[in-house]
């Protein structure tokens, strides 16, 4: 804590910690895998774990306490956006590096036990997740530093009933998911993922993760010859219509197994197509009578990669907002990881990554349910036992900060105009800080010093955002926590291009910045927050 106090005395970062990079190399945790029946078929394709692009090298491995440079996490990035398909995955891939980092796992309808120094997660529909720890100088009315986000992209969904045809094409319904590109969807490579709903042999059911790795549908185009006017008049695909993926001719379907075509129309499995269904049970080793429910996505099967003349950029789908997700679960892992990284904190460090952001967070795993507030009142009221004392609990919120972290517009070169003048942030240069004054952001003249405070204290680039007045704004879970929770707030995000593309695109070292960014705000924010007084 005093070598703390010096370095912000001398306005210069204190040391961070080595924290090598781990090799998240294995599957998703064998929970959610189904024990098998019978033999697995071989894969038709196969998939690199982790594509850097060609020629590429993984990051390197250096400590930065012999004076080199602190290590990259854009490999481990890459992987977990390739792992992470659908927000279950993604909630999954976060339990499994969390558990492996030594976080304990508390049930929402258990008692739970606390302890100052101790570290622990939670989930919710497996598509939210709240982890924390807590200062092992942790007393009644400290302050939650927490940072947020959001684990769901724009995407096309099955429909409860996804089985159709068309003109000899076995189709696939879908409907759309939140603000997305739809007419980049058209001409990919696309399978599905999410989760289904299984029964077991005595009567009970389970929740199981799939994921079909190769491309299984395709929506294709008209052809120019057919559409003469489509690049003077633009694409404007009917949604309803024209969004369709075909998976297969109507004579594949004439062609399956003879124990499928026992599915009575009655039956929820004749909403599905039998092709859809047989290829779903050789992903789970079941079989199709055992399939009760299923919730998927249609997802781009392109895997996540660098790209550029210099490899300096991130192509990947979901990075909205999945990369700000990962900076902060791998800050929140890497702050603690050592012995003594947090004997002198007396806050709890958090990390929040809800659903349903790109629909408007209202649901039960969304930033609109109270599960953060359940969660912070839990928390203060498990660690005061019974030296409860009045207002602890609503001190605790008044000493608290939220970092509400989306992905933020990076200037595109094409279209510069549509950008205010002065607020154009770039790919490469650091976080962003988002301002509206209509609080679109919840990010105040208060809650933006501070933020940008502890980027000076560790000299990390920052740049700022702000909409023109002649467009509309969008919005994040931010207003949503402070003014539900009432708790001070700062939204920013890391810069891109294509937002809610099929594959967009960041800069490689701005993910690195945010991950910086990130740990020092874990790790510098008690004592920076100490020196601004206001309603005193």
């Amino acid at each position: 804590m005093a070598l703390s106090r010096l370095h912000l005395l001398l306005n210069k970062p204190p040391p961070l910690p080595f924290l090598a990079p781990s090799s998240f190399v294995s599957p998703l945790s064998s929970s959610f895998r189904v024990s098998s029946r019978r033999p697995r078929p071989t894969p038709r394709f196969s998939f690199a774990r982790r594509l850097l692009c060609s020629k590429s090298d993984p990051p390197t491995q250096s400590d930065p306490r012999r004076g080199e440079p602190a290590p990259s996490i854009v490999g481990d990035l890459l992987h977990y956006l390739n792992e992470s398909w659908t927000q279950f995955h993604a909630t999954a891939e976060a339990k499994r590096q969390l558990i492996e980092a030594g976080f304990h796992l508390l049930n929402e309808n258990d008692e739970w036990d606390l302890r100052p120094g101790g570290r622990y997660f939670f989930t919710r529909n497996m598509s939210c997740l709240v982890a924390f720890v807590v200062g092992e100088r942790y007393s009644i009315g400290s302050g939650f530093h927490v940072i947020a986000a959001h684990t769901d992209s724009p995407c096309l969904k099955l429909k409860p009933r996804s089985a159709s045809s068309k003109s000899g094409f076995l189709m696939v319904n879908v409907q759309t998911y939140g603000g997305g590109l739809w007419h980049t969807w058209f001409d990919r490579d696309l399978s599905v993922a999410g989760r289904v709903i299984l029964k077991d042999g005595h009567g009970s059911f389970s929740h199981k993760l799939v994921k079909v790795r190769r491309p299984l549908l395709r929506v294709p185009t008209l052809a120019i010859h057919l559409d003469r006017t489509v690049n003077t008049e633009g694409f404007k695909p009917n949604l309803e219509t024209q969004l369709l993926p075909l998976i297969a001719t109507k004579i594949e379907d004439a062609e399956m197994k003879s124990e499928d075509k026992k599915i009575a129309p009655s039956s929820s499995k004749s909403a599905h197509h039998s092709l859809l269904l047989q290829v779903l049970c050789e992903e789970l080793s079941c079989d199709v009578s055992d399939i009760m429910g299923m919730e998927l996505n249609v997802c781009d099967t392109q895997p996540s990669c660098l790209g550029g003349g210099n490899n300096e950029f991130i192509f990947s789908g979901r990075l909205d907002n999945l990369a700000s997700s990962y900076c902060a679960l791998r800050a929140l892992i890497d702050t603690c990881r050592l012995p003594g990284d947090l004997a002198n904190e007396q806050a709890i460090r958090m990390v929040a990554l809800f659903d349903n952001e790109e629909v408007g967070s209202n649901s039960m795993q969304g930033a609109g349910a109270p599960t953060m507030f359940q969660a912070m009142r839990r928390i203060v009221d498990c660690l005061a036992q019974e030296r409860f004392r009045e207002g602890s609990f609503e001190r605790a919120l008044r000493s608290s900060f939220l970092v509400s972290a989306d992905m933020a517009h990076g200037l595109h070169p094409n279209f510069p105009d549509k950008y205010e003048e002065h607020h154009r942030p770039a790919l490469q240069k650091g976080v962003v800080i988002k301002h509206n004054a209509n609080q679109r952001y919840a990010t105040s003249s208060l809650t933006a010093f501070l933020f940008k405070e502890v980027a000076n204290v560790h000299n990390l680039p920052v740049q700022e955002f702000v909409v023109r007045n002649d467009m509309g704004c969008g919005s994040t879970i931010g207003p949503i926590l402070a003014s539900g929770v009432g708790i001070r707030t700062v939204d920013c995000g890391i810069p891109q291009l294509s937002m809610h593309s099929v594959r967009e695109i960041c800069g490689k070292e701005d993910i690195d910045i945010a991950y910086k960014h990130f740990m020092a705000f874990f790790q510098s924010f008690s004592d920076i927050d100490k020196k601004l007084s206001v309603d005193f």
